[in-house]
This record gives structure tokens, sequence and C-alpha cells, in this order.
């Protein structure tokens, strides 16, 4: 062997050498040299790898969150094209029923398929959906269409939300959270815009076919950057399926499906309460209630309403709060837009320009409650000053009338989306601040299910209050001899108020802007509940600075983190400290297996024994992101 000169490497492979702690330098690890590296942890990867990964989940946040309120302003055509105006909310609830539904499944299969799996699968049922749309050839299937898509939409939110939480200490993840919601909030604020828009240039088919090239650099993106690989045990994939809560689906399906049918009869297209469809389906909404119940507090292997969450104070108070936020803000989002078509009978597209200040309302709170909670630590504080403002803003947009001057018409809503973008924000880390560690996925699928009960809510309630109270103002207006049937055209499409008589079409307008201020203030009242049900929710500092080892003895399960999450990485959010994303900190939260200890109960979705905090993991399926 020739003897080594100074160009030589002083350490041969150092790249496959390894420090371990109490010595200098350790042998390469066994595994081939010819093989490829291992897959990193969350907290291991590169920059790059993991600006991919945003980049690939925020496209597909942004487009879900799109398609939540695309409709608003292509309810009054599409309805009116069918001639179903009548039926026009079930574009909304579809959608929504499907989101409520299947959302918390994603947590429990982040843990089945992996990460990249769920995601990918949440994006392709969102973008089938999508695309079903654009091709419907009548209302019912667009319905069917809409409900595709939603099913994967729900799953687009929580995927995201999960894989951003692996990659982030607790403090850090309220910026990054805060990023992530700038692309959900504008998504969701540009929804009606574009809608109305596309909808006046092209048609609204259009609305939803141009959004296909998106969904597919959003799954190009995930397939090419989403490979970290968390800690897990390895599970046959016949044993993970039978731990999903197959039960508890259908019958929250079912009790949430039941209940829209019956505003809709009732409410929607007028059935009189001794209709045996009324009653049928009044009924089996709460026999599906009740089976809900039963199911996961009994027999669920893996409820998708955890029942432990149902014990804890925060956990269920930041549930209630989702709940009236997500109630006020569907409301309004969807019955804004259709105040300006048929009180001011503007166009589509301008009716969709006044949710544009909204949308970047919604944005920058979003960022600003991301900020100050990575720069104070705190959120009980912004949540307290700045909760009230979505009060406020429903208050003004209830008290819009049509000679209210511009600034009230196009700056009145935008309280209420600056404010309600701080509450999500600070509920959400509220949320993760008190859970265990290993709690982060059901956890973060529990608030999702209060959440999108809320959309449903928020769409069916006050599309069921508004119907009532169009119905009862133009019987009170209209007494000519053909009133029944001019009713039931004003209220069957929208558009048809524009072709009314001038005397006719006066009492249409002012019965519209009577059914849509009630909708207005009954969302008022939702968010104002809300602010009243977040007080007791304590503080917590979400530390990020490494905390004083234990005494000797006294060491608990997470005080031996694995190699992903010890090892030092490079920050990926400007300004962002190492520290901060490598937390020894948060590593020492108590764990569900912790808080379980030594109780016989049913296996919750997150752990199963003390070999693992994570053991819903099928290799062959993908781990938790592995190729």
């Amino acid at each position: 062997m020739s003897e080594p000169t100074e160009r030589d490497p002083l350490i041969q492979n150092a790249q496959l050498q390894q420090t371990l702690p109490g010595s200098a330098t350790a042998p390469p690890p066994t595994e081939e040299l010819g093989s490829s590296p291992k897959h990193l942890g969350p907290l291991e990867i590169s920059r790059t790898t993991r600006y991919g990964i945003l980049a690939g989940i925020w496209i597909a946040t942004f487009l879900s969150s799109m398609n939540t309120t695309l409709v608003a302003t292509l309810l009054p055509t599409i309805s009116s094209e069918f001639q179903r105006s009548h039926q026009a909310s079930w574009l909304g609830t579809s959608y929504l029923l499907a989101t409520c539904t299947f959302t918390p499944l994603y947590g429990r299969l982040c843990n089945v398929m992996g990460r990249r799996g769920a995601n990918q699968l949440a994006v392709a049922l969102a973008g089938l959906g999508t695309l079903a749309c654009g091709l419907s050839g009548n209302m019912e299937m667009l319905i069917v269409a809409r409900f595709l898509g939603g099913m994967g939409g729900g799953g687009a939110f929580t995927t995201s939300t999960i894989i951003t939480s692996d990659m982030y200490s607790i403090r850090s993840r309220g910026l990054a959270q805060g990023i992530a919601s700038v692309f959900n909030s504008l998504g969701m604020g540009l929804g009606g815009p574009i809608g109305g828009l596309i909808s006046d240039w092209l048609g609204w088919r259009w609305a939803f076919l141009l959004q296909m090239p998106l969904f597919l650099f959003s799954f190009l993106f995930t397939s090419w950057h989403l490979h970290y690989v968390t800690p897990g045990k390895i599970k046959r994939k016949i044993d993970v399926l039978k731990r999903i809560d197959y039960g508890g689906s259908l019958t929250l399906l079912g009790a949430v499906g039941s209940c829209l049918v019956f505003l809709s009869l009732r409410y929607n297209g007028e059935q009189p309460w001794s209709d045996p469809l009324v009653i049928t389906s009044l009924a089996l909404s709460v026999v599906f209630a009740v089976a809900f119940v039963v199911i996961e507090l009994y027999f669920a292997p893996e409820p998708v309403l955890a029942p432990f969450l149902l014990k804890q104070k925060v956990p269920v108070l930041v549930g209630i709060s989702n709940f009236l936020v997500a109630n006020c803000n569907f409301a309004i989002q969807y019955f804004y837009p259709m105040w300006f078509q048929t009180v001011l009978l503007t166009s589509a597209s301008v009716a969709g320009l006044h949710v544009l200040p909204n949308s970047m309302a919604v944005s920058v709170g979003s960022l600003f409650a991301g900020w100050m909670m990575h720069k104070t630590g705190k959120y009980k504080m912004i949540n307290l000053i700045f909760g009230i403002c979505p009060f406020i803003g429903a208050v003004l947009v209830s008290t819009m009338r049509e000679d209210s001057n511009p600034v009230h018409q196009w700056i009145g809503i935008v309280p209420l989306g600056f404010g309600n973008s701080v509450v999500l924000q600070t509920m959400l880390i509220a949320l993760l601040a008190h859970l265990p560690r290993d709690a982060m996925a059901v956890g973060t699928g529990f608030g999702q299910l209060f959440r999108g009960v809320g959309q449903v809510g928020g769409v069916a309630i006050s599309s069921a209050i508004f119907q009532s109270s169009l119905d009862r103002e133009l019987r009170r207006r209209i007494d000519t001899p053909d009133a029944d049937e001019l009713i039931k055209n004003i209220r069957h499409s929208a558009r048809f108020v524009a072709e009314l008589p001038p005397d006719l079409q006066r009492k249409a307008r002012d019965s519209y802007a009577v059914g849509l201020r009630a909708v207005f203030i009954t969302a008022a009242c939702s968010t104002l509940l809300a602010y009243i049900a977040r007080l007791p929710i304590p503080d917590k500092d979400l530390e990020h600075s490494p905390r004083k080892q234990a005494p000797s003895g006294a060491q608990n399960d997470s005080q031996a983190p694995t190699p992903s999450q010890s090892k030092p990485v490079t920050p990926s959010i400007p300004g962002t400290p190492v520290s901060e994303l490598a937390n020894p900190a948060e590593l020492r939260r108590p764990t569900l297996q912790a808080m379980h200890a030594g109780k016989r109960s049913r296996r919750l979705s997150t752990y199963e024994s003390a070999d693992s905090v994570m053991d819903m993991e099928d290799d062959r399926i993908g781990g938790s992101a592995r190729r």
C-alpha cells in the first residue's frame, strides 16, 4: 500500500462515519457501502427537500380550500342552468359532508399508508372529483362529484398539518402553520372571485377544469421529495386495516347526511312536516347519531372521535370553538356573494371581487398570528385581543344596505376574515401544545372533525334559515293570482330576479335582503359564542430552548430521542435557530404511552405497546414516508 500524501483526506469515507457519545469516532455503519443511503428523519432532511415537500402539500391545500368556496359565486349560474336553485346548497354541503366524514380517517391513514401515501390518496381523490365536476351533465352528477372531491379535500388539510408538524418544533410550527394558513386562506378567499371571473369569461365548468395541472404538480412534488421516515414498528397490512374505525365513519356519515336531507326536504324542498321522507330522515339522523356515540365509546378499536380527548378541557373547548367559527365562516362565505347578485344585481365576477378583501385579511391574519406566536411563545393574549374581530365583522356584514357607502360594502367583511384566521391559527397551536407528542395525528383529526361538522352546519343551517325567511317574505309581499308559481321561480333561480318587472323585482330584492340578513345575524351570534367558549383555555409557553436535564433515575420515555429527532438540521424558516427545529424540550412532553400506562383500555390510534410510539406502519405500503 502506498504511503499517504498531503493531498489525501485524513479521514476516509468521512460521510459514512458517525460520532458516538464518549468517543471520537465510530466505525462505518453496518450497511453495505454500495447500498443506497438510509432514509432521513423529518428533522434531518435538507432545506431544499423541505421546501419541495411544502410546495407539494401547500398547492393541494390551496386547491382544496378554493373548492370549498368556489361554488359560492357559481351557485346562481349552475342552479339556473339546471333549474335546481332550491338544491343549490347541496353543491356546498356535499363537499363539506365528505370533508367532515373522511377527514378524521387521514390521521390514521398517515400512520397506515405513510405521510406520502395518505397525502397522495387525498390529492388523487380531490383531483378526480374536481375533474368530474367540470364534466357533469346534471345536478345529481355534480353533487356526487363534489362529494368525491370533498373526500380528498379534507385529507389534504389533515395530511398537510401532520407533515408540517413532523418537520418543525411546537414553537416554530406556529410560524410554519401560519404560512400554510396563507395558502389555505388564499384558496378560500380567492375561490369566490376566481369562480365568478372564470364563469363570466369561459363558463362555470372551466372553473373546475383549469385546476387539473395544479393537482398534477402537487402530486409530482410529493413524489419527488416526501421520503423521510418517522420511527415506527412494521405491522401486517391486514392488522392495520382492522384497526380503522369503519363503523364510526359510516354512522357519522349517516347522521350528518340524514340531517342534511331533512333540512333540504323541509326547508329547501318545501315539504310539510307530515311528509314521510321528512320524518324518516330526521329519525335516521337521531339513530345514526346515537349509534356513532355508542360505537366510539365502546366498540371502535381506533375511534374517529378519540374518547380520551373528550375528557380533557382544552381539546373540548377547541372543538367547540372550531365548530362555531367554521359555522360562522361558511354561512357568510356562501351567502355573502349572493347578497350582491340578488340585492344589488351585480355580475358573478363583481360579487366575487367583494370577497377579495376578506381573503387578503385572512392571509395577513394567519401570518400575523404565526409570527406573534413565534416571537412571544404565547397564544392566549393574541386570541383575547383579536378574537372579537369576527363578531365585529359579522355585525358589519349584517347591517349592509343597498345605499351603504362603498367602504362598508367592500371593507366591512375584513375584520371577520382577519379575526377568524387568528383564532383558527392560535387554537391549532393551543390544541397541539396540550397534547402528548404521539397524539399529534389523532389530535389534528379531532380538531378537524369539529371544524368539518361546523362547515357543514354553516351551509346547511344557514340555507334552511335563508330559504324559510325568503319564502315567508315573498308570500307576505306578493299576492298576485299566480303568486305560488312566481315565488317558486324566484326561489329556484336567483337570475330570475333581474328579469322581473320593476315592482315585483323590488319586492324580490327586499325579500332576499331580509333572508340574507337573518343568515348574517345567526353567524354573528355563532362567532360571539365561540369567543366566550375560548376564554377558559389556559396559556402555555411554546418553549424551544433545551431544558435542564432531569436528575438521574427520573428519566421518562421521552428522554431518549431517536436519531432523527436529536440530530441538528438546517432551519428552513428564515431566521429560525437550529435549536427550534431540533427541539429537546418538546421531546420531553408526556406521551400517550405514559398517560395510559397500567390502564386496561382499547388501543388508541397512535400507540399499541411500549415498543414503539407509532406502530401502525406497513412497510409494503410505505411506512411513514418510505419509498
